[in-house]
């Protein structure tokens, strides 16, 4: 066993110790902590600390250590905050940039509305829960404290139908999402749908009330329309279609989002969705929302037809990443919204850069590549406004944060 102490924390979450051969990660340990363990490659195991850091806290799980789904309970929530913060402040400064940022937002506990579980069958029993993280090994959930109740309360009902559909061979996904209409359930990676399976899964559905079941690409059930409440508008996403992962998370995305548009008339939103920020918009601007996926799309489009009182939403399916939208043709919104996944969004943010735009509400769930984008935008003559950091995936390594850009 050998000593070393924590410098600081990497992207998910782990300690990183340097050394000779390079950075060595030790999971579950703080900056500034004192600890031993035995070095294997890149990774520290057996891991005892010595001294503990006044940010390490006791976790709130039985699972943690295990599970996959949570990699920083032992830490504090006001060393989490400033730790997410200062991640997009060295992204930022490895693009030689800086921002003035607004105070950090976190979601409280228990209030993830969606998971994808694993489910594997045994010779007696079902397994419901996360792997542990890089294993196979599943972890079966008896508690989770980031997930809604009703999300922990399905688990009667993914037992069922893992016994109906699943196989001992392999595993099934299965996504659920707490919608103001009950539990919304997207099954992959089961039998092959035949007529008897089907009528099974419409009983269970009926047995466990749940609002819809999907299996695969077929929809076994919809009792009721899974509808999520945008603004004034009802929007049921289709099955596994993209929604934030929190409705406190969303709402602080949300009011950073209409802050930075402010007074704007018309308002591009790209990357739309299912219309998390085009259709609240839309109750003081005309909204162009711009979404690659066509199922997305119309369903933004019937929440904004059946909603009252809102301005013209035009829902448009286009890939930004093969056809994103040309600076001519921004030339007559006030402000844009652009929320890409992960990747960023260089194309786009090159045309952008070229429009004549004069406000940015940019979303982002990848501090690298909001950085990136940034100094795409900063070199074109926009001014970095502020950023302000979301942490809707509590416990975890993963960012997420408004900025506005403006010139």
């Amino acid at each position: 066993m050998e000593k070393f102490t924590v410098e600081r924390l990497g992207m998910e979450g782990d300690g990183i110790i340097s050394s000779l051969s390079g950075a060595i990660y030790a999971p579950y340990t703080l900056p500034g902590e004192n600890v031993q363990g035995q070095p294997d490659g890149s990774r520290l195991t057996h891991i005892e600390v010595l001294g503990a850091s006044e940010f390490r806290v006791k976790p709130v799980c039985r699972h943690f250590g295990r599970c996959g789904g949570c990699s920083l309970q032992h830490a504090s929530d006001a060393f989490l905050a400033s730790w997410k913060q200062d991640v997009v402040v060295r992204a930022l400064a490895a693009q030689g940039l800086d921002a003035m940022f607004r105070p950090a937002v976190s979601s409280p506990e228990r209030s993830r509305r969606r998971a994808t579980f694993t489910g594997r069958r045994t010779r007696k029993t079902e397994q419901i829960g996360f792997f542990e993280s890089g294993s196979e090994v599943l972890v079966d959930l008896a508690e989770c404290h980031i997930l809604r109740p009703a999300l922990m309360a399905a688990r009667p009902a993914l037992a069922a139908i893992l016994r109906a559909g699943g196989s001992r061979n392999g595993v099934l996904r299965l996504t659920v999402t707490d919608s103001l209409e009950g539990l919304d359930v997207a099954v992959s990676g089961g039998k092959p749908l035949d007529i008897v399976l089907r009528g099974t899964l419409a009983g269970l559905a009926e047995a466990h009330d749940l609002a819809r079941l999907t299996w695969d690409e077929d929809q076994i059930a919809l009792r009721r329309r899974p509808v999520q409440r945008f603004g004034r508008a009802l929007v049921a996403p289709p099955p596994g279609g993209f929604l934030q992962a929190t409705a406190e998370g969303e709402a602080a995305l949300l009011a950073a989002v209409v802050d930075a548009v402010g007074p704007a008339k018309r308002v591009a939103d790209l990357f739309a969705g299912c219309g998390t920020f085009a259709l609240p918009l839309a109750e003081r601007a005309e909204v162009l929302a711009v979404e690659g996926e066509a199922a997305m799309v119309a369903a933004m489009d019937r929440g904004w037809r059946e909603a009252a009182g809102l301005h013209k939403v035009d829902s448009v399916a286009r890939d930004l990443f093969r056809r994103p939208m040309l600076a001519h043709e921004m030339k007559n919104f006030d402000a844009v919204v652009i929320d890409p996944p992960r990747a960023g969004a260089a194309a786009q943010m090159m045309e952008l850069a070229q429009s004549a735009v004069k406000v940015i509400a940019a979303v982002s769930c990848n501090p690298i590549t909001f950085a990136r984008d940034a100094k795409t935008l900063c070199d074109a003559g926009f001014s970095l406004d502020w950023v302000q950091v979301v942490d809707q995936f509590r416990w975890t390594g993963h960012v997420e944060l408004v900025a506005r850009f403006s010139r």
